[in-house]
């Protein structure tokens, strides 16, 4: 797949320049759009992430929500734009930001363990091309430990259940012991128990003053889960605390004609009474 890159005038060298927005923010998208093949997936898309806060990134298919994470991280190419972590381009913070991808990206063939997966998340510290020694190791097994798979750390990944497999990269995520953490669907698929992990993984690491930010599809979970909330369809719709933007009405504006999803979300929100804590 090609990428058209939409040329403009002058861009801000730095988001310093731009009052809104926070040096002490994870995340700082200034006017970021990505387009494929001429066709815009994002569009003049601005947002600062709060600190120390769990972030939901909410809309329907195609909104752009994993594209959104991506061309943050240069996965993908911007078209315009500028990102910042904390006031500074990713590559001078590199080390601080943990990335954990869809679960169907990854080729779950290749031959290691649980183990070696979540030693990966070691390599900055280790260095690239050196052994692995037992300190990291010990690390790296408290990390599965934390995510109940330390029995299973020598089983090939490839012998894993999905749910199994998605809590190898949340231990390989934590092994970096990273102050944000970026995360693409990490509940699709997985089983209750799981589920209750990922979410316990994350209040713990708000509660230590991380931040995580989630591209979640389940629109009557946010609430229980997330303190804050972006919509987002191609452009952002809405983004605040939870209580203040995950409305019928901007969900509404988020996902259209969609009435029956709407309802649902509609009802989570009455149950909850928008209170995440």
């Amino acid at each position: 797949m090609t990428t058209s890159v939409v040329h403009t005038s002058r861009r801000p060298s730095s988001l310093a320049e731009r009052p809104e927005h926070s040096a002490d923010s994870p995340l700082s998208i200034h006017a970021m759009t990505v387009a494929y093949q001429r066709k815009p997936v994002l569009w003049d898309v601005d947002y600062d992430a709060p600190p120390r806060a769990l972030v939901a990134i909410v809309g329907p298919n195609g909104a752009g929500k994993s594209t959104l994470i991506k061309a943050a991280l240069g996965l993908v190419p911007r078209a315009t734009g500028l990102v910042e972590f904390w006031g500074v381009p990713f590559k001078h913070v590199r080390e601080r930001v943990a990335y954990v991808p869809q679960r169907e990206s990854v080729d779950w063939t290749f031959p290691v363990s649980a183990l070696d997966v979540v030693c990966m998340g070691r390599y900055r510290r280790i260095g690239w091309f050196r052994p692995v020694g037992q300190a990291h190791k010990r690390a790296a097994m408290a990390c599965l430990d934390r995510v109940g798979l330390a029995d299973l750390a020598h089983r090939q990944i490839s012998q894993l259940s999905g749910g199994q497999q998605q809590r190898v990269f949340l231990a390989r995520a934590l092994a970096q012991e990273a102050d944000l953490y970026i995360m693409d669907e990490p509940f699709a698929g997985v089983d209750a128990a799981t589920e209750r992990t990922i979410v316990q993984l994350l209040k713990d690491l708000r509660d230590a003053g991380k931040s995580a930010i989630v591209v979640h599809h389940d629109l009557q979970t946010v609430t229980q889960y997330f303190d804050h909330a972006l919509l987002l369809n191609m452009r952002v719709v809405a983004a605040g605390p939870v209580e203040q933007v995950f409305t019928p009405d901007n969900l509404q504006k988020t996902y259209g004609g969609r009435l029956t999803l709407l309802s649902e979300a509609a009802e989570a929100v009455a149950r909850a009474g928008i209170n995440v804590r």
